[in-house]
């Protein structure tokens, strides 16, 4: 009898550890060689995924690379699009094992180990997007997007992060990263780090935002102030 119920526990546990799943947002603090404190963020959403690192008092982006992700058992296989600080991986693929529980993600043999943020629940805009066009003077301009340029934003329940880069030219363009809600047709962002302008850590911003017929429409000013209706798509696996 005891041997039965020691087996059905393990089997439990076994299970368990199966249904944990990466999609959401994960943080992991540490020291670096200066003394200064910084803050890695990665976010999963179903097929894609970003890393980013920052400096978490100053907001002083650091790093990003990110791409397509697999998970098959324990094994995590990416194939990399963006890399800022080595470009030779970009299109190269890499396989590690992983472990999951209700609160962190650990990659084996490393000192990586990330806490749950969140999974990714509670945000209606959850997912990777693709900018795909803008509408200007009332015109919608289409932009294709199974092309190497790309304008990608991956959400979790709480974060966001866009990516602009070019995967034939290995070229990046920016990023930036923060938290977010959606609350009565509003999408506000926090911005925690931007590539382009450190002194943007902090800031907020608020746009309108609807989803039409699967499209993200999102309106309102940039962090520059200057008007902009963008349309997102959901980039397909």
């Amino acid at each position: 009898m005891k041997n039965t119920i020691l087996l059905l526990v393990c089997v439990l546990l076994s299970i368990n550890a199966a249904t944990q799943s990466c999609i959401g947002a994960w943080e992991r603090y540490f020291t670096n060689e200066q003394g200064e404190n910084l803050k890695s963020v990665v976010l999963f959403a179903d097929g894609y995924q970003v890393l980013s690192t920052y400096n978490a008092d100053t907001g002083k982006f650091l790093s990003t690379n990110g791409g397509t992700w697999k998970l098959k058992g324990d094994i995590m296989t990416e194939k990399v699009e963006f890399h800022t600080d080595d470009a030779d991986l970009i299109g190269t693929e890499a396989s590690f094992q992983i472990v999951i529980t209700e609160t962190t993600l650990e990659i084996v043999d490393s000192s990586l180990k990330f806490n749950k943020i969140d999974d990714g629940t509670s945000g209606e805009l959850q997912g990777a997007w693709l900018m795909s066009g803008r509408v200007r003077d009332g015109n919608e301009q289409l932009r294709d997007t199974s092309g190497p340029r790309k304008t990608m934003k991956i959400l979790s329940g709480t974060r966001f992060q866009w990516i602009a880069y070019n995967i034939e030219t290995k070229q990046f363009m920016g990023t930036g990263g923060g938290t977010y809600t959606t609350i009565d047709g509003k999408y506000t962002e926090t911005i925690a780090f931007f590539s382009r302008d450190d002194s943007k850590a902090g800031l907020s911003l608020q746009f309108d935002y609807d989803l039409v017929d699967g499209k993200w429409h999102h309106k309102g000013f940039s962090s520059k102030g200057e008007p902009l209706h963008e349309i997102w798509s959901v980039r397909e696996k």
